[in-house]
C-alpha cells in the first residue's frame, strides 16, 4: 500500500450555524492523485483551507505524514512538506519566474530572516528554483517577469513555487480554472509527472480532465461526502451523476 501522506478523520468547519464542511474523512498517498470534485458550495474550498492551515478546523483530525497537525498555523504545516496553489494565481507579478521560485525556496531556510546576504550567493536556494523551474516546464521562461506570463504559464510558476519548498503533498485548488484547451493539455500532463514523485490532493471542475487524472475521487455536495472510491466506482454512481455529474459522464 502506497505510503499515506495525508489523512483527515471526522473534519467539520462550521460558520456560525452553517456546516460548510462536516464530517470529512479522507486520505491522499505518494504517488496518487485524490481529487475532490462537486458543485458549487459543496465545502471543497472550506475542506483544502482546513487541510492547508488557512483555516482552523471546528472538530476533526488533520494527520501529515502521521503527525496530527490539526489546528496548526498553513507556515507551519507547510514546513511539514505541503505545498499549496490557490484558485486565484497568487505569484509576485512584478518579479521575474526565478525570482518568484527563488523567494519560495528561501522560506526553506533556517536562516531566511538575514536580509543583507545577496540571494545571488545561496547556492543551494538558486539550485532549488531552477529545479522547480524545469520540474514545472519553465525553465525557458525563468528570466521573464511573472506579469508577461500566460495565463496558463502564472499556474505553473504558482506551482513551481510550491515545488521549489520540495513538498510530498500538493494541495492545488482548480489548476486548471480559466485555461484553454492548450493551456490544460500542458497543465494535465504537468500533473501526470508530478504525481510520480508526489501525493497529490486536486480540486478541479474539469470532469474530463479529474477523469483521466485520478487514481481516487471524492464527491462533496452541501459540505458532506456523497460517494469516495476509483473513478470508475463513481462514474456509474447513481447518487452522483443525480447530484453532479450529469448524463455526459454517465
Amino acid at each position: 500500500m502506497p505510503e499515506v501522506v495525508l489523512a483527515t478523520q471526522g473534519l467539520t468547519r462550521h460558520f456560525g450555524g452553517l456546516a460548510a464542511v462536516s464530517g470529512v474523512s479522507l486520505e491522499a498517498h505518494m504517488g496518487q492523485l485524490h481529487a475532490v470534485i462537486g458543485p458549487n458550495g459543496a465545502g471543497k474550498s472550506t475542506l483544502i483551507n482546513m487541510l492547508s492551515g488557512d483555516l482552523p478546523p471546528t472538530s476533526g483530525r488533520v494527520a501529515i505524514n502521521g503527525c496530527d497537525v490539526t489546528g496548526l498555523a498553513a507556515h507551519q504545516i507547510s514546513r511539514m512538506g505541503v505545498g499549496r496553489s490557490y484558485q486565484k494565481t497568487n505569484v509576485f507579478l512584478a518579479f521575474t519566474a526565478f525570482e518568484n521560485c527563488r523567494l519560495a525556496a528561501q522560506s526553506r531556510r533556517k536562516t531566511s530572516m538575514q536580509f543583507f546576504r545577496p540571494a545571488v550567493n545561496l547556492t543551494e536556494v538558486n539550485r532549488s528554483a531552477e529545479e522547480a523551474l524545469a520540474a514545472a516546464g519553465l525553465d525557458g521562461r525563468a528570466g521573464s517577469v511573472a506579469s508577461a506570463l500566460s495565463h496558463g504559464e502564472q499556474r505553473q510558476l504558482e506551482i513551481a513555487m510550491t515545488l521549489a519548498t520540495r513538498p510530498k503533498l500538493l494541495l492545488l485548488d482548480e489548476p486548471l480554472a480559466g485555461m484553454g484547451a492548450e493551456e490544460s493539455a500542458s497543465m494535465v500532463a504537468l500533473l501526470k509527472k508530478l504525481v510520480e514523485t508526489h501525493a497529490i490532493l486536486l480540486v478541479e471542475h474539469d470532469m474530463d480532465a479529474v477523469f483521466e487524472l485520478a487514481d481516487r475521487l471524492t464527491v462533496m455536495v452541501d459540505g458532506q461526502v456523497l460517494a469516495s472510491g476509483a473513478p470508475a466506482a463513481i462514474r456509474a454512481n447513481a447518487e452522483v451523476q443525480e447530484a453532479y455529474l450529469g448524463e455526459s459522464h454517465e
